[in-house]
């Protein structure tokens, strides 16, 4: 087990820990097919064991290893995985997010709640090829002006010769 927490451990951008009460067996299934999505995992941990993997690994000593304890693993998209954690915790008692980790930097259920709120990694993309591209149509647009300020002018005085003749 402690092999397979380092693998995971090692793999993720981010590592999110939720707490929960009265969760059935249906309610995980769907919680996991949600983080799976985002192409992330959760895990249900042995709190003892993940806290010495975590040790092991150079992170800094978390006090919300106890009770039982979820663990989210966001391999690629760690704000998509935190908005699944924040969806799930929104309108619920039985859940909460403790915190987790963001490389190895420990935030709360609070930063965890931050990073939900940010755009998704395709939604950033757009967002800076957009960005990108507003300088190249606008050099674009500056560079042809001219020639169709002289295209307006000469078309105006063509037109005003031919109701003359």
């Amino acid at each position: 087990m402690s092999a397979q927490y380092q693998k995971w451990v090692s793999e993720s951008q981010a590592m999110f820990v939720l707490t929960y009460s009265r969760m059935n067996m249906k309610e995980i299934d769907a919680f996991r097919a949600k983080v799976r999505e985002t192409g992330s995992e959760i895990h249900l941990v042995k709190n003892t064991l993940f806290d010495r993997t975590l040790d092991q690994s150079g992170f800094p000593k978390a006090s919300f290893f106890e009770k039982i304890s979820l663990v989210g693993f966001a391999f690629s998209d760690a704000p998509a995985l935190a908005k699944v954690f924040t969806d799930v915790t929104k309108n619920s008692d039985n859940y909460k997010v403790k915190g987790g980790f963001l490389g190895k930097a420990l935030i709360d259920g609070k930063q965890v709640k931050v990073l939900a709120d940010l755009p998704t990694l395709p939604v950033m993309r757009a967002i800076l090829l957009g960005t990108i591209n507003a300088p190249a149509t606008k050099l674009v647009r500056t560079l042809a002006e001219p020639a169709r300020s002289v295209a307006a002018v000469i078309k105006a005085k063509s037109e005003n010769a031919g109701t003359a003749a």
